[in-house]
């Protein structure tokens, strides 16, 4: 992967991860595994953790603890009100930048 592909990726983390979060709650490696399963998506679980703190931090993420059948307890996410909010208002603003891209590209070929 290139650094331009990498910088890229870096500025929607958030975004993929509050993504991942709003197909269904789950927990931190779940997050992670949800995200592999999309090309170029592909984040490890140190990406992932710190962005899951500092979302539950600015109060866009509800956290539950639960026993785990294989180790630690496990923390579930959930996207909150404000959550929701801000994945809508990310996701809008994503497609308008990539539409806008789109047809800049095209028009260049």
């Amino acid at each position: 992967m290139g650094r331009w592909e990498t910088r890229l990726r870096k500025g929607v983390v958030d975004l993929a991860v509050l993504a991942a979060i709003g197909e269904g709650e789950s927990y931190g490696y779940g997050i992670v595994e949800r995200l592999k399963g999309h090309a170029g998506l592909e984040l490890t679980e140190s990406t992932v953790y710190p962005v899951l703190t500092r979302l539950e931090n600015e109060g866009l993420l509800a956290v539950r603890s639960e026993e785990s059948p294989l180790g630690p307890r496990r923390r579930y996410y959930r996207l909150t009100t404000a959550g929701r909010a801000r994945f809508r208002s990310m996701a809008e603003g994503f497609h308008v930048l990539f539409q806008s891209l789109s047809r800049l590209i095209e028009g260049a070929r």
